[in-house]
């Protein structure tokens, strides 16, 4: 079943060259290296191709880890990191039923610090006492030859090795290789043995080459250079072990963060998420490693070997302090780390790619007239209802493939109608009137002083991120409100409406053509995870989670560096009065639960007065719920008022999302107030009660964002407070609360206009004094209304 497709010796390979005016590995390049005759490869794997995309690499079970020489050694080239902490996440993904091997430096650097530690030594304490103890220090040392420093140092390094496994009680072995070990079908077949004999029995291999029996290292090149205490062929070890034990995945860690699209020094370098064998686009190189003769070219070609054989590889830095420690487990969890080798490449752009399209054609949207914003969304909500048998029709299939995945909570998020498409279409003309006067608008005018004039107007907040759950009517609502607030938009829908968005992103696209900004809204169709599109700080301003209170929470705790807007939960109450009307008790609590169980804005918790227990308003309040099919738990206090009682709470912090709720017993307003306080999630709490002053004390008292007397909780939305749409409803503290229409999409920015003023003028010894007077907005020229 074996095949010679290589036949070449590791050094050939190493000793290939390109033009050195040429800093480009061209795609050229890279087909005529991926032809030249190796070594010999299995023609088939049991496990098949490498994998497509990042998330898979959560499948990997064969795992080799090549950590470099630079990763290795210490900064003074004399000496090992063993500070280094690949062995934790080495020992976690072993013992997460992976299978791994290691490939390793170290052994010439050892060996190196050993041998002139020796030399030290031997010297006589008469030249020791004549040198001096600087002279001592910068004593020039002879030579020494690698292979003697490789003897010296590879019983060390493995010492080291053992004792930094064993405290994990993890078991290592070593093993030492040539090229003959490869080429001679007999050793061949032993290696392959003894590593799988070896991961059998969960022992972690860790592979070097036979330093000191290998071919000296490359001419003009010596142990006090650059070039020292390299493994010329180790990029070509581990790609070639990994192929040979039909390894899923090689992470080949440096001190280099991966591919960059231009020399990685320069400013506006880009590491290159995933790599492709078939890219047009060239590679540069950078500088080599402090330490390793084959630096990232060599590499390249290694990964390209054992991709072609069938094994993923990702090259990646192993010696950064903030993220050494996680490096490997977050590789095979699918995070974005390093530069992934993939032969799949998507038909589309990648996410960075859409990020950058959409912020440079916002800016564009943002410099449009206001009128021409509105144009956009008025013939968005054309569009809905002129092409709404497509929508229908892409909503039906994905109807149909949710049906047996999906809750009927979920079901009906994700459903569509003509009766909701007008409703959408309505809300988008409600947004393009206020679109009228968002961008550009001046919220105070101050005179500094003679001829200096202050303002502070609105402008948008830049590149928005929206992930949304199986509610593709989010998209058309999400879209009109960055469109009317001049903010690019990035949309990440979930998969189960993925016929529905694209159709509606289609038609959103359609409407910002008519001005040319197509690129101002993007949808995320790859296979983006969630985690990786929160990393894209240096990208994306804000994020707007419209989902489940698990999504809300995943994406707050992702997304360190970028600003998040939603809330946590939707634990809304009711609390019902000992003075509330009967008639508006029950029509008001009904809604709230029943109306739409699984918005966020539902009654979670029902607050009663203790006075109101055993009597006909309470008697009637629980019919209702029974009728409706309510299911009731019984919060602690309530509970003890009753003989037979429903089944107890297991927590007052609950969102149900369902046709469920609990009912609790409170001795006064008061008490409702601290309850919401303790166990609320500051959405939307509302009151009822005939008594005036109750009320006010009550929303004046709680900390929500939405706090109503003697009305729903389902009145908490965009919409229904007349902002056309909303991106979310925000518990946050700053910034926006409650639904959040346009305004909360803005931010500002200040406005100096003078005639030459400077600080000085107004110092001790300046011929100026600040005046600080308030001007009327309404003298702001039209033409300045627009600058944004």
């Amino acid at each position: 079943s074996l095949v010679t497709i290589f036949s070449c010796t590791f050094s050939s390979v190493m000793h290939l060259t390109y033009p050195s005016s040429s800093p480009f590995l061209t795609l050229h390049a890279v087909r005529q290296w991926s032809n030249v005759p190796f070594f010999t490869v299995p023609l088939a794997r049991a496990h098949g191709k490498s994998f497509a995309h990042r998330s898979e690499l959560r499948q990997a079970k064969r795992i080799v880890v090549k950590l470099g020489s630079a990763v290795v050694t210490r900064g003074d080239e004399c000496g090992l990191a063993l500070g280094f902490s690949h062995k934790y996440n080495v020992v976690l993904t072993n013992r997460d039923g992976r299978e791994m091997m290691i490939v390793t430096s170290g052994a010439v650097a050892f060996g190196k610090q050993r041998l002139r530690h020796e030399i030290l030594l031997s010297q006589s304490v008469r030249q020791a006492l004549h040198s001096g103890q600087n002279q001592l220090k910068d004593m020039s040392l002879p030579v020494l030859e690698a292979r003697a420093c490789a003897a010296a140092g590879q019983s060390g390094l493995m010492a080291l090795y053992e004792a930094m496994f064993t405290q994990y009680s993890t078991c290592t072995a070593q093993i030492l290789v040539t090229n003959l070990d490869f080429h001679d079908d007999q050793k061949r077949r032993n290696l392959n043995s003894t590593l799988h004999e070896l991961l059998r029995m969960n022992i972690v291999p860790i592979i070097n080459t036979n330093d000191a029996v290998v071919p000296p290292p490359e001419p003009n090149s010596n142990l006090q250079g650059v070039n020292v205490i390299s493994i010329k062929d180790n990029d070509s070890l581990a790609a070639r072990l990994a192929v040979e034990m039909r390894a899923d995945l090689l992470i080949a860690l440096s001190d280099v963060e991966g591919l960059y699209d231009s020399p990685p020094g320069s400013d506006d370098a880009k590491l290159l998420d995933t790599f492709y064998p078939g890219d047009q686009h060239s590679i540069t190189y950078g500088t080599k490693s402090r330490v390793g003769i084959g630096g990232m070219e060599a590499k390249v070609k290694a990964a390209l070997w054992a991709l072609q054989g069938g094994t993923s590889v990702v090259i990646a830095n192993g010696t950064h302090p903030k993220v050494t420690g996680h490096v490997i487990t977050d590789i095979v969890e699918g995070k974005k780390v390093g530069t992934f080798f993939s032969e799949v490449k998507p038909a589309g752009p990648t996410v960075e790619q859409q990020t950058e399209m959409a912020r440079s054609a916002g800016r564009t949207l943002a410099s449009l007239e206001p009128e021409q914003r509105s144009d956009i969304i008025c013939t968005l909500a054309d569009l809905l209802t002129e092409r709404k048998d497509e929508i229908l029709s892409a909503n039906k299939k994905d109807m149909e493939h949710a049906v047996s995945r999906l809750s009927p909570a979920m079901l009906k998020r994700l459903s569509l109608s003509s009766s909701k498409l007008n409703s959408l279409s309505i809300g988008l003309r409600q947004i393009s009137v206020s679109s009228q006067d968002s961008v550009g608008r001046v919220l105070r005018r101050t005179r500094v002083a003679n001829k200096l004039e202050l303002e502070q107007i609105t402008v948008p907040i830049g590149v928005l991120l929206v992930i949304f759950e199986s509610r593709p009517d989010c998209l058309p609502q999400v879209s009109a409100l960055a469109i009317a607030s001049g903010n690019a938009l990035l949309l990440k829908g979930g998969k189960e409406a993925a016929n529905t968005n694209r159709i509606l992103h289609e038609l959103a696209q359609e409407a910002l053509s008519i001005h040319g900004v197509k690129d101002a809204i993007q949808l995320v169709s790859t296979r983006e995870e969630v985690e990786d599109l929160c990393h894209l700080e240096k990208m994306i301003d804000l994020i707007i989670p419209r989902g489940s209170s698990q999504l809300v929470r995943d994406i707050q705790r992702a997304a360190k560096s970028i600003p998040v807007l939603g809330h946590s939960e939707g634990i809304c109450h009711v609390y019902v009065d000992h003075e509330a009307s009967v008639d508006k008790a029950i029509k008001i609590i009904r809604d709230s639960k029943c109306d739409y169980p699984a918005a966020c804005n539902a009654m979670e918790t029902l607050l009663v007065h203790r006075d109101l227990l055993r009597t006909p308003l309470f008697d009637q309040i629980i019919d209702m719920l029974r009728t409706e099919h309510v299911k009731i738990h019984a919060g602690p206090k309530f509970a003890s008022y009753l003989t037979f009682s429903p089944s107890e709470v297991k927590s007052l912090r609950t969102e149900y999302g369902d046709l469920e709720c609990c009912i609790e017993v409170v001795d006064s307003m008061l008490e409702a107030v601290d309850h919401i306080h303790k166990y609320g999630s500051s959405h939307t709490d509302v009151i009822v009660t005939e008594n005036e002053d109750t009320a006010e004390q009550f929303l004046q008292q709680l900390d929500s964002a939405c706090v109503f007397w003697n009305a729903s909780s389902r009145f908490a939305d965009g919409y229904r407070f007349g902002l056309g749409a909303e991106v979310g409803i925000s518990t946050a503290r700053i910034h926006a609360r409650g639904p959040v229409g346009l305004e909360g999409l803005l931010t500002t920015k200040w406005v100096l206009r003078g005639e030459g003023h400077t600080a000085a003028d107004f110092s001790e010894q300046g011929s100026m004094t600040y005046l600080h007077e308030n001007l009327p907005v309404a003298q702001v020229l039209p033409e300045r209304r627009t600058t944004s």
